[in-house]
C-alpha cells in the first residue's frame, strides 16, 4: 500500500566511462555483450575505466567555477545538474532553495609534483620537518587546500545549481554513499524533508587515488578479467573507474503534486558494518537479505561488488544460496566508483524498473539469465574493505 511519505526517485544523473545521462547508460547496459571501456596503459600495471570527453559547460556554465574545481568536483557537480534536469527542478528557485542535499565524497587530489620534490630534497637533507614546511609554504597554491575539502563538492553544487536547503557530507568509501541515501530516505519518510539531492563522485585518474587502494593491496594487476572471475588472479581484484551518480529523492506526495514521473519507489534501505575478521561475511550478507523484505520469486540485483577477493566471494556465495536472485555486477562495465558505488547501483535498479526490462548478463559465464519484467530490484554495495548496504526498489504504484 502506498503512502504520501513513500520515498520515490524522480531524477537520475549518471556519468561513467560508458557516457553521460540516463539514456546513454541504458543503451550500453541493456545491450547484449556490452564491452567495457578500459585504459591499461596510463597507470600500468593497473587498469582503469576512464571518463569520456565531457563538455563541462553544459552543466557548469561559468568558466571561473570550472577552474576552481578539481575534476572530481566538476564530475559531481555535472552529474548533480543532470539529476536536477531530469527531475524538472533545475532553475526552479522555489524548489532548489528548499531542497536538502546529502553528498558522499572523499578528499581531493594531492599535488604529486610537490610530493616528488619533497622526496627528492630529503635525500640530501636531514632536517625533514623544516624541509616539509618550506615546501608547503612555497610550492602549494593557497586554493589547493580549499579544493581538498570533502564538503566543497556540496558547496560547488550549491553555488552552481542554487541548491540551498540543508547540506550534509559523508566520508567513508562505499559506506558514505550508503549513509547518504539511507539518511535522505529516513528524513523523507519521517516528514523532515520533502525532496533531496543525494549522490557521490569519484575520479580515479590520479596516482594518489589508486595509491589509496594499493596501500592494502586491493588493486587488480593481471590483464583485465570480468568481475566475478578475478579470484586467484594477481593483485587484489579491484579495477577502478571514474564516475558519478546523483538522485533526486522525493516524498510521493511532493512528486505527485508536481506531476513528475516516478522511476521507482525506494522501499527499504539497510546497512551494516560487519567485523570481517571474526564474522562470516557471506552469512552476514545473507542476514541482510533476510531483513530487506525481498519479494517472492525471481529478483534482479544490481550488485556494486568491487572485485576485492574476500568481499566479492562472500557476496557471490550469499547470492548462490538464494537462486531466485540474478545478480548483475555493473563494475564489470564501469569500474569501482567508491563513494558513488551505491548511488550508482540504486540508479541502475530504478532504471530497470522504469524501462520494464531486465539487464542482460554483464558476464555471461557467471551471471544467470532473468526472464520477465522486473517489478522490483535490489541494489547492493558490499565495501571492498568495510561497510555493507542494500536497498530494495519497487515499481511506483
Amino acid at each position: 500500500m502506498s503512502s504520501t511519505h513513500d520515498v520515490v526517485i524522480t531524477g537520475i544523473g549518471l556519468v561513467s566511462s560508458l557516457g553521460e545521462g540516463v539514456d546513454a547508460h541504458w543503451d550500453r547496459l541493456s545491450a547484449e555483450g556490452a564491452a567495457p571501456v578500459l585504459d591499461a596503459e596510463r597507470f600500468a600495471p593497473y587498469t582503469i575505466h576512464p571518463l569520456p570527453v565531457i563538455d563541462w559547460s553544459l552543466q557548469i556554465a561559468k568558466r571561473g567555477d570550472q577552474r576552481q574545481m578539481e575534476t572530481w568536483q566538476r564530475l559531481g557537480t555535472y552529474a548533480a545538474g543532470l539529476a536536477l534536469d531530469d527531475a524538472g527542478i533545475k532553475g526552479d528557485e522555489a524548489l532548489c532553495s528548499t531542497m536538502d542535499m546529502i553528498v558522499a565524497a572523499a578528499g581531493g587530489e594531492r599535488d604529486e609534483q610537490v610530493d616528488a620534490a619533497i622526496l627528492a630534497a630529503s635525500e640530501t637533507r636531514d632536517d625533514t620537518e623544516v624541509l616539509i614546511n618550506e615546501k608547503l609554504t612555497t610550492e602549494l597554491r593557497p586554493t589547493l587546500f580549499l579544493a581538498q575539502l570533502s564538503n566543497l563538492l556540496a558547496g560547488n553544487i550549491s553555488i552552481v545549481h542554487k541548491v540551498t536547503g540543508s547540506s550534509r557530507t559523508f566520508m567513508g568509501e562505499e559506506g558514505a554513499g550508503v549513509a547518504a541515501i539511507e539518511t535522505a530516505a529516513a528524513r523523507i519518510r519521517s516528514g523532515q524533508s520533502s525532496h533531496a539531492l543525494v549522490g557521490g563522485a569519484f575520479q580515479t585518474e590520479h596516482p594518489d587515488m589508486l595509491l589509496g587502494y594499493e596501500f592494502r593491496g586491493f588493486l587488480h594487476r593481471a590483464p583485465w578479467k570480468p568481475l566475478w572471475q578475478r579470484s586467484g588472479t594477481e593483485g587484489g581484484g579491484v579495477v577502478t573507474g571514474s564516475g558519478a551518480a546523483f538522485l533526486v529523492l522525493e516524498s510521493r506526495e511532493h512528486a505527485e503534486r508536481r506531476g513528475r514521473k516516478i522511476y521507482a519507489t525506494l522501499a527499504t534501505t539497510i546497512s551494516d558494518r560487519v567485523r570481517r575478521r571474526s564474522t562470516d561475511l557471506a552469512a552476514a550478507i545473507g542476514a541482510m537479505l533476510d531483513k530487506a523484505g525481498l519479494p517472492a520469486g525471481p529478483l534482479l540485483a544490481l550488485s556494486g561488488a568491487s572485485g576485492a577477493h574476500e568481499a566479492t566471494a562472500a557476496e557471490k556465495a550469499a547470492f548462490a544460496a538464494r537462486p531466485d536472485i540474478a545478480a548483475r555486477g555493473f563494475s564489470n562495465l564501469t569500474g569501482h566508483l567508491k563513494e558513488a558505488q551505491f548511488p550508482f547501483a540504486v540508479a541502475l535498479a530504478a532504471l530497470t524498473i522504469d524501462r520494464g526490462s531486465a539487464y542482460p548478463a554483464f558476464d555471461a559465464q557467471t551471471e544467470p539469465a532473468f526472464d520477465g519484467v522486473p517489478e522490483a530490484a535490489l541494489a547492493t554495495a558490499v565495501g571492498f574493505f568495510h561497510f555493507e548496504g542494500m536497498a530494495l526498489l519497487t515499481a511506483p504504484r
